[in-house]
């Protein structure tokens, strides 16, 4: 059970690098939106591998809150957006 957590941790981790590495070099907002958005889904995986690993449920909600305020923040960047200049 520990080596699974490990493996699925050290992947997690792995995969916020290299989100954070198209963040960073995304080449509209857009773009930069979405990896926020994968950022923010990856923390809240990590999160349930966290309450999986410490068998510690208190930290559940936090979960449910921050696919809230992802949805809400995505919804409003996306409808007040301003075009790039190309």
């Amino acid at each position: 059970m520990t080596v699974m957590l490990t493996i699925s941790g050290t992947l997690l981790l792995a995969a916020a690098l290299l989100i954070t590495s198209g963040m960073v070099a995304g080449p509209n907002s857009l773009d930069r939106l979405v990896a926020v958005d994968a950022l923010l889904a990856l923390g809240i995986c990590g999160i349930a591998v966290w309450a999986v690993y410490t068998r510690d449920t208190t930290v559940l909600p936090a979960t449910a809150a921050l696919a809230l305020v992802g949805f809400i923040g995505s919804v409003s960047v996306a409808r007040f957006r301003v075009r790039d200049d190309q």
